[in-house]
């Protein structure tokens, strides 16, 4: 028994100190180099436009399918991850990654550039992303919030740096040698994977995620095999595979939830309809200071100080956040965020000088920073956390679908008005319609709730129900959160 304990004591070790911070540090870089890399595509749409001969919607559709893939791939990833584990799919991604950015530099169409930077890349990074995320999960338990926080803001550094480094290299060196070079930076993710190393965690420390479960549908199988049917019986084999079917679709993907849980249902579709719009300003920005006269390195200095400011900003909006006045609270500073994105796209209409844009991406950068550091977190107010995976793995598919399509259909408005304003125009109209739908639906939402508990308080017992339609409280503050399978981010 003594020596049980301490092997216990042994394998719990390495939790929250020692080896641990550094694969924090790898996640910081893994996160710079995956979700930070999308936002330097914007400063080569005008090369690849001339090089290509290539209208805005066919161009913008390589970001599009890159930033989709990156936020769709979440349960392909969590299925790796149980197969595999975290170090392996990290690794697997950085290859992915520096795979499609080499194979780029002999794209000879478009077409072919959807495929190698936009798909292969995108999924490479999703891999590296998420499982790096992930392992974060098993290697912290005391320090997890704080040690997402800090890996959070590997998007900043990479915001900021990636634009930079983009205009010096395409200036030096062309767009093709440029993309040869980024394959060579993205496969140190398989660096930070190998520093990942897997660990061997008490049985009470292990996350949710990784304890054995039994799956019901072996319960009907023993019954039908106990009243003597056959295990080979095509009958018997049929329902076994629509069993685990089900089963697979219920774990990633909570049609279940979204169908019961009315603040899931209006939160999803209000993030799925804000992701037409939100990621325009990324794509669209650089090209339009371009076509307005800014000159190409002032330009790509915009998305950079987009970047530099999320690096201050977000982690202070995350503990603003956290604090209880704002708890059952944050979908409305989530709204505001929101909000205040899609108010400041009128600045760019206004005025094209630089000057201007300066100003406008200060002011989007404070709102963005509000909407990355509450999109997961007002998530995890409206549902369950022992159904957060599967939750959070229907709400990335269908954002990623809006994600992919937003900027091309922005796209052939300006090929066929020839104006970049509707560009701003359209963001601000998803962004704003979204957040006052999100806003509003969960006001009524509350009172109704309130109206229901006061007629009803005597009546209802709430042990009865499985899911509330809106948390409004975080049901284990003190405790540290259950680790999720895969997490993405804006």
């Amino acid at each position: 028994m003594r020596q049980g304990e301490a092997a216990g004591r042994s394998t719990a070790k390495p939790q929250d100190q020692g080896w641990a911070w550094m694969v924090l540090l790898a996640a910081v870089v893994l996160q710079g180099l995956t979700l930070g890399f999308s936002s330097c595509i914007g400063v080569f749409f005008t090369d690849l436009q001339h090089e290509f001969q290539a209208s805005n919607s066919e161009t913008s559709w390589f970001p599009s399918i890159m930033v989709a893939v990156l936020h769709g791939g979440g349960p392909l990833c969590s299925i790796l991850v149980k197969r595999f584990g975290c170090r392996f799919v990290v690794m697997l991604g950085g290859l992915l990654s520096g795979l499609g950015m080499v194979s780029s530099f002999f794209c000879k169409s478009i077409s072919q550039l959807y495929l190698t930077a936009g798909f292969i890349t995108g999924l490479g990074s999703c891999f590296s992303f998420q499982a790096g995320v992930t392992v974060l999960g098993y290697y912290f338990v005391r320090w997890r919030t704080l040690a997402n926080a800090m890996a959070s803001t590997g998007v900043s550094l990479g915001f900021t740096l990636w634009p930079l480094l983009s205009q010096y290299l395409l200036d030096e060196m062309g767009w093709r040698n440029t993309f040869l070079i980024f394959g060579g930076i993205l496969l140190n993710c398989c660096v930070c994977g190998a520093i990942m190393r897997p660990i061997q965690l008490a049985s009470g420390s292990l996350p949710q995620s990784a304890k054995p479960e039994e799956e019901p549908g072996s319960r009907a199988e023993e019954a039908q095999l106990s009243n003597g049917a056959s295990p080979q019986h095509p009958m018997l084999q049929q329902h076994t595979k629509r069993t685990k079917c089900f089963q697979m679709l219920q774990k990633y993907l909570a049609f279940d939830i979204f169908c019961q849980n009315k603040g899931y249902q209006i939160y999803t579709i209000g993030v799925t309809w804000m992701m037409m719009g939100f990621p325009l300003p990324h794509v669209y920005l650089v090209p339009y200071a371009i076509h307005s006269g800014v000159e190409e390195r002032k330009a790509a200095l915009l998305i950079s100080i987009i970047g530099f400011i999320n690096i201050f900003i977000r982690p202070f909006t995350g503990l603003l956040s956290g604090h209880r006045v704002f708890t059952g609270r944050r979908i409305y500073l989530f709204s505001l965020a929101a909000l205040l994105c899609g108010l400041s796209n009128f600045i760019c209409v206004i005025s094209a000088e630089f000057s201007v844009l300066v100003l406008y991406c200060v002011i989007l950068s404070i709102a963005m920073s509000g909407v990355g550091a509450l999109v997961f977190q007002v998530l995890m107010d409206v549902v369950e956390m022992d159904r957060f995976s599967s939750a959070l793995g229907l709400f990335t598919i269908l954002e990623s679908i809006t994600l992919l399509i937003g900027p091309p259909l922005t796209g052939l408005l300006v090929d066929i008005t020839s104006d970049f304003h509707y560009v701003f125009y359209n963001s601000s109209f998803f962004l704003i319609s979204a957040a006052l739908f999100m806003g509003l639906s969960f006001c009524a939402l509350e009172k109704k709730n309130k109206l229901r508990e006061a007629s009803k308080a005597r009546l209802d017992n709430p042990s009865r129900y499985q899911y509330s339609e809106m948390s409004t409280e975080r049901k284990a503050e003190s405790q540290p959160p259950l680790a999720v399978q895969y997490i993405t981010s804006i």
